[in-house]
């Protein structure tokens, strides 16, 4: 027995010996809630979100007769009675997008991860509440959001991420009873966007081996220098290697496990994906960035990499960004940000010959589709003999039993 809901506004309900599907809906500022006897199907549970859809798109027309839709139900004689005293009065909801907003981010604080609910807050604090929190939320209509959302400069996912917030609170506000139903509901993107902007605009643009040098050489700590050697090696990325934890380092197997993420702040046990927790074979690069390391780290049996201005642990990719962008000017290698030592990881190894399917594997993806649509280009490619060589000396395994996992040009 209970109540689950198949979407917004339709609730799937279960008794004893019997299922039904409850529609809600609004209507003259009336919560009303119709049951249909109907089992739950995903025939049924289609038909009952189409039903609502009908209801709601009669209710905005103006054309909806409560006993066309619902015959049986006693609420007929209550909207359609010819004594206006038995009508209903309007409940009139003077809620503010801001003040939907501001109660879906408490939501959002108990039930997400701390990275993604800071991310909605400073996406509301930015973007929402500076045009929308004093709009009363049942006057937002669609072609106001359209115009807004034409009006932004962003590609299609960055714009996606302004909305998610804005669109939560719109449907919690339903489920709720004070909107009738999302002005967001019928807004498609791609019937909007330029055609510019609904392409994506990532591209990896990874080091070569000069600029991997140059960057090392001109760090001017050592756990920095270590830290983004490692980086270079192990493609982790950088919520992952500074969540990195001497138990996880195997120098008898030469393998390094990826168990968790340091992320905003928080320590998370899981990963970006589900294969994103992974085994990493130990190149010598690595190898070399470890031994290195231990003098600093490795008594305290903790944390890998510390940040060695605090020698304590590094809090998210915001301390390390600023550091890593003053590395590269010393060095004179053009910006590109820290996370790009992970496309570099992936670009050498295929440079290198590595079969694609191993790269996938070892950048936690379950197959070889981001692989071969992100680093594509590289694959076969190969390199000069000196830049060949110098890339070996970095990314050469550290198993003798794998030495010969790239193959031999003449």
């Amino acid at each position: 027995m209970g109540t689950t809901f198949a979407s917004p506004g339709v609730e799937l309900r279960a008794g004893i010996r019997s299922q039904s599907i409850r529609i809600d809906f609004l209507f003259r500022g009336v919560r009303c809630r119709e049951a249909l006897k109907l089992s739950h199907t995903k025939q049924n549970i289609a038909y009952a979100i189409r039903r609502r859809g009908e209801v709601l798109n009669a209710i905005e027309r103006g054309t909806f007769v409560y006993s066309e839709f619902f015959p049986d139900s006693p609420r007929v004689h209550v909207f359609e009675s010819d004594d206006e005293s038995d009508k209903p009065r309007v409940q009139k909801h003077n809620e503010t997008v801001g003040q939907l907003l501001r109660d879906y981010l408490q939501i959002a604080d108990r039930n997400l991860a701390r990275s993604s609910a800071n991310c909605y807050r400073d996406v509301a604090n930015t973007h929402l509440f500076p045009r929308w929190g004093e709009a009363v939320a049942g006057d937002v209509t669609s072609k106001e959001l359209r115009l807004w959302i034409g009006g932004l400069t962003a590609k299609r996912k960055t714009i996606q991420l302004i909305l998610t917030p804005l669109r939560n609170a719109f449907e919690q506000a339903v489920c709720d009873g004070i909107l009738e139903s999302s002005p967001l509901d019928n807004i498609k993107l791609k019937k909007i966007l330029a055609r510019e902007q609904l392409a994506s605009d990532f591209e990896a643009d990874p080091f070569d081996i000069d600029e991997i040098e140059a960057i090392l050489t001109s760090c001017d700590r050592e756990g920095e220098h270590n830290m983004f050697e490692f980086a270079f090696t192990t493609g982790m990325r950088p919520s992952e290697y500074i969540a990195l934890t001497w138990g996880a380092v195997n120098f008898v197997k030469h393998d390094i496990a990826v168990q968790g993420a340091f992320v905003d702040g928080e320590a998370k046990k899981t990963g970006k994906t589900d294969a994103s927790l992974r085994r990493i074979d130990m190149r010598h690069g690595a190898y070399e960035a470890l031994l290195a390391q231990q003098k600093h780290t490795k008594l305290a049996g903790q944390h890998v990499f510390l940040n060695p201005v605090t020698r304590e642990q590094w809090d998210g990719d915001k301390q390390i960004r600023c550091r890593w962008r003053r590395i590269l000017l010393a060095a004179g290698v053009r910006y590109r940000n820290p996370y790009q030592t992970r496309h570099t990881f992936a670009s050498s190894l295929l440079m290198l010959g590595a079969n694609p399917l191993y790269v996938a594997t070892q950048m936690g993806h379950r197959d070889t589709t981001m692989v071969t649509r992100h680093y594509g280009k590289w694959i076969g490619t190969g390199l000069d003999r000196d830049k060949r060589e110098r890339l070996l000396r970095m990314f050469i395994q550290r198993d003798d039993k794998r030495r010969d996992e790239f193959p031999v040009f003449a």
